[in-house]
């Protein structure tokens, strides 16, 4: 008690001494300083001052009187936009007809953003720095769009439509889930429900929770700063989120402030992080796994400001002693956990209901409701006249020459175009993905700039990347051969999502994820987030610059019979042909030459996402350096054609095990006299009938369609890599007629079996292509099978004779 006198004395007497401090520290609205807050600001202030990037500490304190107004606007501005269709900026009570029929919004988690990006804002204005910023928790983001919009760090879409005048609040509220339409079926209004392209400094949706806190240790290069707010849902329900000490080295990393909002609300039950014994459990485990957590008041904007300003000086403390060759990693990364209350500053805080309508009832036609909104509303509302002089304090970006937030280093990433290393074809067999490991350490040796990340969810050396493996390293903490460093720039755990979310967020570096392809669908979630939000930037007009990279299923479904069938799964190729092929490509090379022959486009292209499934076994030179480049360029090649009397058959191969199969059953088509012509297609997305103007200019035209596959063959028989139905659906332009079609593909058979062994057991053999010719042409099929092979294919007979296996 002694001591609390004290400190409380000490607090009067600079008081006394500093009549900002007097006044910041009584507090605003519902904004309230703990003594313990009150302490920190003033060692904030005068280290600030310290370091010449504050006069004095009055200014300090008039900064952060600025900030509690405008976090209290922030509040204000939030729960209009979930509840009101108009504002009143001058405080008087809103009237029924003044509140949306439907009101919608996730009210509580946005109000919690509110302190946190405020602090955000006045950090970078205290010390003079735009620091980068990240938002697991995307569905708050009615908090980042109302205080962009109040400090006018807008993009110019926002700022033409809902600049900090009345109107253009009445703009913004009326514009949040109005669900409005433009011709087009697109949103008419540049907002969303999450973080998106129109918001200023978004980079990441944040949908879906738990990716923010697998990327941001990733994302900033040395010499830069991000802010990470993090979700204490997402910390129950993502594994990875605690490795960050693993992975992060002053070296090749920037400075990273993770800060998790601890409001202890899911939708509809308390989080365990909701209870005192829970958060004690959550800071010893972040403490046993490298972290250095330290608790705050979550509802005070200053404790913010406090706490990362604290958090990146102890980070840059550990960078220096890591140049200096004195820090024996993992460092202890500072981890901020923000105490707070679902819903702070209105109505209903703390309950279930504040996470997305905290009032009672539809304020529109519930009077008891309009009056809790606006006695509430009242309470954080701020006048015009003082909420202007706040923000003209905290936006001096001009007078300090530093970016708007919206522009922030990670929000502009535009790496060089790297330089693409000379690699020799092969004429001889060999395993594709040797291609893949001579070109990927020939481009990191190539562009010394650009941060490499390979992700790698078991073992590299299996799926023939044993170059890379030596070149680049594992990234450990404690190396146990020379395939392990502290500096690796491989990012290794059993966890898909956390080593692909690696590559994702190193935007300013070159990138490679192989996977066994069975496993690769866990990392659906964070690609599809990434696709979807570089869809949406190209849309506005403001596309991704990022360099594309190949995630390379490999080990994969026809070649991984030893493992059984959960091992033989096509779902993540078929998954992302979905996508939109302008921003995510869906490659099938066969060979080591068509490998090689696409891999410079897949790294040149910008925010575009490539799938490669590549067989790692040894596979024939099908295709020469020459044709490899025209396979390349067009996505398919006319492997071979016999032209003579009659139509042909159109044959299509799609996958490396597939096209074998076709060229040895065009064989005996040839032998017997039967014309046909048989086309890889390497890239089938570019032969989609495209579903809008920009996923046309990443298809093939018409015209070269035709070229390839023209229409005048009416009989087509095509054996998929994937499952028949979807490589049928996606390219229904390649089979008009289903009368005179048959698509073979994986059929979900599949067990311990070899590669021929699960071609047959899926119907997809050579015999089983002759089969279908034979239905097509009512002929008999014993033109090209024997008895034997004939007994086999319908199930009577020995398939070692179709599949060459020992009986």
């Amino acid at each position: 008690m002694a001591t609390q006198q004290s400190d409380q004395e000490f607090l009067d007497e600079q008081a006394q001494l500093h009549p900002e401090f007097a006044a910041w520290r009584q507090g605003y609205g519902v904004i309230f300083h703990k003594p313990e807050t009150q302490e920190q600001a003033l060692q904030l202030a005068k280290q600030l001052v310290a370091k010449g990037q504050q006069a004095d500490l009055a200014d300090v304190f008039r900064q952060l009187s600025a900030l509690d107004r405008l976090t209290s606007a922030g509040l204000w501005l939030v729960v209009h936009m979930t509840y009101t269709n108009r504002v009143r900026a001058d405080g008087v009570p809103l009237k029924a007809e003044d509140f949306k029929v439907n009101p919608e919004g996730h009210t509580g988690g946005a109000l919690n953003m509110v302190p946190a990006y405020a602090a955000y804002l006045s950090l970078n204005s205290l010390t003079g720095t735009t620091r980068s910023w990240l938002m697991g928790q995307g569905h708050c983001v009615a908090a980042i769009d109302a205080l962009n919009v109040l400090t006018g760090n807008l993009h110019p879409e926002q700022n033409a439509r809902y600049r900090d005048t009345e109107e253009g609040l009445n703009h913004l509220v009326c514009d949040f889930y109005s669900y409005r339409q433009g011709p087009d079926g697109s949103n008419a209004a540049p907002l969303g429900s999450h973080v998106n392209p129109f918001t200023a400094g978004g980079i990441i949706e944040g949908g879906y929770l738990g990716f923010a806190e697998l990327q941001y240790a990733h994302m900033p290069l040395p010499g830069e700063s991000l802010v990470a707010f993090l979700s204490d849902g997402a910390a129950e329900e993502q594994r990875g989120s605690d490795w960050v000490p693993r992975w992060w080295r002053a070296e090749d990393c920037g400075l990273v402030m993770p800060i998790m909002i601890a409001n202890g609300r899911r939708i509809e039950q308390r989080t365990e992080l909701g209870t005192r014994e829970g958060l004690e459990r959550f800071a010893e485990r972040l403490s046993a796994q490298g972290f250095e957590p330290r608790r705050f008041d979550g509802c005070d904007p200053a404790a913010f400001v406090c706490m990362l300003y604290d958090m990146e000086q102890r980070l840059t403390e550990q960078s220096q002693l890591a140049h200096r060759g004195e820090l024996a990693y993992p460092a202890r990364i500072p981890y901020g956990i923000a105490e707070s209350l679902k819903g702070f500053g209105f109505y209903g805080a703390g309950s279930n209901a504040a996470h997305n309508l905290p009032l009672p009832g539809n304020p529109r036609t519930d009077t008891e409701a309009r009056e809790l909104f606006n006695e509430h509303a009242g309470r954080i509302w701020v006048a015009p006249d003082l909420l202007a002089s706040s923000v003209q304090l905290l936006c001096q970006h001009g007078k300090q020459q530093r970016p708007l937030e919206r522009d922030h280093p990670l929000a502009h990433r535009q790496p060089a175009t790297p330089v693409i290393p000379e690699v020799a074809p092969a004429h001889t067999a060999c395993s594709p993905m040797l291609a893949v490991d001579r070109f990927f350490q020939g481009l990191v040796a190539s562009n010394p700039t650009l941060r490499p990340r390979v992700g790698n969810p078991d073992e590299l050396a299996s799926n023939r990347l044993s170059g890379v493996l030596k070149a680049l390293r594992h990234r450990v903490t404690d190396p146990e051969n020379d395939l392990e460093s502290v500096h690796g720039h491989i990012i290794t755990a059993l966890n898909e999502e956390a080593i692909v979310s690696a590559c994702l967020a190193n935007k300013a570096g070159l990138n490679l994820v192989a996977s066994y392809e069975a496993f690769c669908p866990k990392m659906l979630g964070a690609i599809r987030q990434e696709l979807i939000f570089a869809r949406h930037q190209k849309e506005v007009g403001r596309p991704a610059q990022w360099l594309g990279f190949p995630i390379i299923a490999t080990s994969h479904t026809w070649e991984n019979g030893k493992n059984e069938q959960s091992h033989q799964d096509t779902t993540f190729c078929e998954s992302l042909l979905g996508e939109m092929s302008d921003v995510s490509r869906v490659l099938f090379p066969a060979d080591y030459n068509s490998t090689l022959a696409v891999l410079p486009s897949v790294f040149q292209q910008r925010g575009r996402l490539s799938c490669m499934v590549i067989p790692k076994r040894d596979r024939p030179c099908i295709f020469s350096r020459s044709d490899a480049d025209t396979l390349a360029k067009a996505g398919a090649i006319v492997v071979d054609e016999h032209t003579c009397k009659g139509e042909p058959l159109l044959l299509i191969g799609n996958g490396a095990y597939q096209l074998s199969e076709l060229i040895r059953a065009s064989q005996r088509l040839k032998e017997t006299g039967i014309p046909f012509r048989l086309v890889y297609l390497q890239e089938p997305g570019r032969f989609r009938q495209p579903r809008d103007a920009m996923e046309a200019a990443a298809c093939l035209s018409d015209l070269e369609q035709e070229r390839l596959l023209p229409r005048r063959v009416h009989h087509r028989i095509a054996l998929t890599h994937m499952r028949p139905e979807v490589f049928r659906g996606h390219l229904p332009s390649l089979f008009p007629d289903v009368t005179r079609a048959r698509v073979m593909g994986y059929g979900n058979r599949g067990g311990t079996l070899n590669e021929a062994g699960m071609l047959f057991a899926n119907g997809c053999s050579w015999a089983h292509a002759l089969t279908a010719c034979a239905r097509l042409l009512d002929r008999p099929v014993k033109d090209w099978l024997s008895d034997d092979e004939l007994a086999a294919v319908k199930g009577r007979g020995s398939p070692s004779v179709i599949t060459g296996n020992q009986p």
